[in-house]
């Protein structure tokens, strides 16, 4: 099997969850100020912001260092970032498709839930989920991080077969971003949560970069976010 040249990982932009919740679960408030299915959680101002300048850093590189694949979760935000990013460019990028197993993890009946609202409804979750521990730990309906580990290794062999050689953009979510290095360094569980120790929550719309080095993709940075503007 071939190995793609490069595989920029690109986590959303800013988007009214990720100010929502928060806020809500600081304050113990049982519901969020966002609604609506997590899939079509917009971006915020400031997601926008961050996208656009995405699309300023990509228009700087030179021709033979831009993206000849780009694929995207199917979420709103995901594309809306790719969208804002593309057009603000100012340069010929290929046209983006989605993959499904670029989704966000799913978290099944606790889907936009506060953790106040899960501790009320689901109150017995806190209990199987140290249990069953984080890794394994699978929400009523939903999936573990095992569970995308899994989706991500058949997304990363396909991606490797279609498109062996060439340069590659995927714009997900954290989870995705943290779990590909899982999948390419071959990561225990252990190691993930070091590496997110060390360099931080995946951010939004940060840069995690991989190159093909003797047939292998090798970690170039991760989780940078250099090239976005001021909060």
């Amino acid at each position: 099997m071939g190995v793609v040249a490069e595989l920029l990982l690109v986590r959303h932009g800013q988007s009214l969850a990720n100010v929502a919740f928060p806020t809500a679960d600081k304050d113990e408030l049982l519901e969020a100020e966002v609604s609506g299915r997590d899939a079509e959680v917009p971006l915020t101002e400031y997601g926008r912001a961050q996208a656009a300048a995405l699309g300023e850093w990509i228009g700087d590189r030179p021709e033979d260092e831009l993206p000849q694949v780009v694929i995207t979760s199917p979420y709103l935000r995901a594309r809306e970032t790719w969208r804002i990013a593309a057009e603000k460019s100012g340069v010929a990028l290929p046209e983006p498709t989605t993959d499904d197993r670029l989704v966000d993890r799913l978290l099944g009946d606790l889907e936009m839930l506060t953790r106040a609202a899960v501790t009320q409804r689901f109150p017995d979750e806190a209990q199987r989920r140290a249990e069953a521990g984080e890794y394994r730990y699978t929400p009523p309906g939903g999936e573990s991080f095992a569970d995308i580990e899994v989706r991500l290794g058949s997304f990363l062999d396909d991606l490797h077969r279609n498109h062996d050689g060439q340069r590659v953009i995927v714009v997900a979510h954290d989870a995705v971003v943290l779990m590909m290095r899982a999948v390419i360094e071959e990561l225990s569980w252990d190691e993930v949560l070091e590496a997110e120790r060390s360099a931080g929550s995946v951010r939004n719309a940060s840069l995690s970069r991989f190159v093909e080095v003797d047939g292998r993709l090798k970690l170039a940075y991760y989780n940078s976010v250099d090239h976005l503007p001021p909060v």
